[in-house]
């Protein structure tokens, strides 16, 4: 495919606002680590997204990620059962040299047993279950039946837990204690109702929680909910992208202060476990404190860039445009002034204040091309996983106590 002159000089400030990102998740990955997207999907979506097999290993590669756990999208071709794009996943898997983990997709009204047995017997490692894109509850006996057969087969059930959804955490939680032997999934952090599933499923022996969430302090708040070995990297492509997936999951994990270990577990090894028929890594306590330190300098970053992202997913490019030149406005320091921050915070404006302007120039100069999209959506990403994460639990208490505190006004 050929490449405009525009598009390739764009594509190249990509590049060069990306480089401070590639050798901070290189400098932050344990050596050794296998790294297991849990999350991806093949194929095309009723919304227009799409990703081929060339496209997801290429993406593995970037990351440096050896496998990755795959199932269908919501396919326009998905009726009945999801046969067809089930019988896909099961042949990419199996051009993908071992590297991807085929879960099969089923719809609760569409006989999903009879799929499910298929699929599994045809080499389907795991279930993805889609409650908003497929509109079911988890009352109804399909459910109870698809938790059964998930617990006698011995494979996980993956389940969209993210936006869109209804509080659902009375039946799931009701359907996950019923069935102990069912290891899940619950994907996007279980975002939608994240405080009452992980408490009242705290006691569960196979609980796990992804990390595809698009806002940094998600994860950071699951670290203090759950232990680290019940999290597991994720990324959700094409929705996102396994590399920037991945910075954001080192990240976060650097700043609760996860040993290699429980880095390792996170990054790969607890899947690992998962997909290989092997024990799940023993819990330890959750890591993290209840709260979130940042300066109000990168706390205000955070916020304008973050409301970025969505605004771009929602083709509302102007005011994506709007809070990412918001964003760039609270990174600037008042020139020939020399102004007191903490080492931390310098380091992070360093990266964050270029990226952010290389996402806004792509916006602006691109050709709304697909590659430029993605290319300021990464840029944002890392930006806003780097001010969210800049200042490391263990050292809150002390760098916030060398701040410069402000004179007390005199009536």
């Amino acid at each position: 495919m050929s490449v405009s002159p525009s598009e390739q000089a764009a594509l190249l400030r990509y590049e060069q606002a990306l480089a401070p990102f590639t050798r901070d998740a290189a400098r932050l990955r344990p050596a050794g680590a296998e790294v297991i997207d849990a999350h991806t999907h093949l194929g095309l979506d009723e919304d227009g997204r799409s990703l081929d097999l060339e496209g997801l290993l290429s993406m593995l590669d970037a990351a440096e990620a050896s496998r990755a756990c795959v199932f269908p999208l919501h396919d326009p071709e998905r009726r009945p059962s999801y046969s067809l794009p089930n019988d896909r996943i099961l042949r990419w898997a199996g051009h993908s040299d071992g590297r991807l983990i085929p879960f099969c997709r089923l719809d609760p009204a569409e006989d999903p047993i009879s799929e499910g047995e298929r699929c599994l017997q045809a080499g389907a490692r795991g279930i993805k279950l889609h409650p908003r894109a497929q509109a079911f509850d988890f009352s109804s006996g399909p459910m109870r039946d698809i938790f059964a057969l998930a617990e006698e087969a011995r494979v996980p059930i993956l389940i969209h837990a993210g936006r869109g959804l209804p509080p659902l955490a009375d039946g799931l939680v009701s359907l996950a204690l019923a069935h102990p032997g069912a290891t899940l999934i619950l994907a996007h952090g279980a975002i939608c109702d994240q405080g009452i599933i992980t408490t009242r499923l705290a006691d569960h022996p196979a609980v796990l929680y992804d990390t595809s969430c698009f806002f940094p302090v998600d994860v950071i708040e699951l670290l203090a909910r759950v232990p680290a070995e019940r999290v597991v990297f994720a990324s959700d492509p094409p929705y996102g992208a396994t590399a920037s997936g991945l910075y954001l999951a080192l990240r976060v994990a650097a700043q609760a202060g996860l040993d290699d270990q429980a880095s390792r577990a996170l990054l790969g090894e607890t899947m690992a476990a998962l997909i290989d028929g092997q024990e799940l890594p023993a819990p330890r306590e959750p890591r993290r404190p209840g709260a979130i330190a940042l300066s109000g300098r990168l706390a205000r970053i955070y916020g304008y860039a973050s409301l970025a992202g969505p605004a771009l997913f929602g083709g509302a490019v102007e005011q994506a445009l709007a809070m990412i030149e918001m964003a760039i406005a609270a990174c600037r320091l008042p020139e020939g002034i020399e102004v007191e921050m903490p080492e931390h915070e310098r380091e992070a404006l360093d990266a964050i204040e270029p990226a952010l302007g290389a996402s806004l120039d792509l916006l602006r100069g691109g050709d709304g091309s697909q590659a430029i999209l993605r290319a300021s959506l990464d840029l944002l990403f890392r930006s806003i996983a780097m001010a969210a994460t800049a200042l490391p639990d263990s050292e809150a208490v002390e760098v916030f106590s060398s701040y410069p505190q402000a004179s007390p006004v005199e009536d």
